[in-house]
């Protein structure tokens, strides 16, 4: 069987010793169980919060008795990539309102700061959503919505979390390389580990045509 494939270009951080957590979160732990040496194989054991690294959020997150992450549907993780580039690296109702966006689209919003990912202003210094905006993407009734900060939102009642999840519109944190994405149509698939919690790391990946 022949795949035609476009490029793909991967949208998820690195899980690794290094990989930062978000404040109050369980550091990753990564430790080698198995050795070639006592078993002839290679084993790991591996620790991290269902929001580390690059992951997906689903209703359950902030919804009492909302959908977990294994039951949302396989097709709501894939779908057609809309790329919203925002205003010096702060949303802009106004980009999202030209961005094109449809109906099914999952959403991306390119703000730069996967290029701080380790450093202590990925945590504390980030652009956050505006209610309008998440609002506005409940309108438009879109599958999903990324970003390339560490929340989509910061307040203390996490009102954007709410709106977009108390709608069943689950939302990908801690995206990286979305710049590479200006000016391209491309395919996102968003495919987090099949846990029936709140949420689960994923390795997004954007598939562009070649010709492109």
């Amino acid at each position: 069987m022949v795949y035609n494939l476009g490029m793909m270009i991967d949208l998820s951080v690195r899980l690794d010793s290094r990989t930062p957590a978000y404040p109050g979160n369980p550091q990753i732990d990564i430790r080698q169980t198995e050795y070639f040496e006592t078993k002839g194989y290679e084993g790991h054991a591996v620790t991290l919060g269902t929001h580390t690294g690059t992951h997906i959020d689903a209703p359950a997150h902030m919804v009492p008795g909302g959908v977990k992450l294994g039951d949302i549907p396989l097709e709501t993780f894939v779908g057609r990539g809309k790329l919203v580039e925002t205003d010096g690296g702060q949303f802009s109702l106004a980009a999202l309102q030209n961005a094109g966006i449809a109906e099914g689209d999952i959403v991306l919003f390119h703000t730069g700061m996967d290029e701080q990912y380790y450093e202590p202003a990925y945590f504390s210094d980030y652009p956050v959503m505006g209610q309008e905006i998440a609002d506005y993407l409940v309108r438009a009734k879109v599958k999903m919505v990324g970003v390339d900060t560490c929340s989509i939102d910061n307040a203390p009642d996490f009102p954007v979390h709410h709106t977009l999840l108390g709608n069943d519109i689950p939302i990908i944190e801690n995206l990286t390389n979305l710049g590479t994405l200006a000016g391209r149509e491309c395919t996102v698939y968003a495919l987090p580990l099949r846990l029936d919690l709140d949420a689960a790391p994923a390795r997004v990946i954007a598939e562009v045509k070649q010709n492109e």
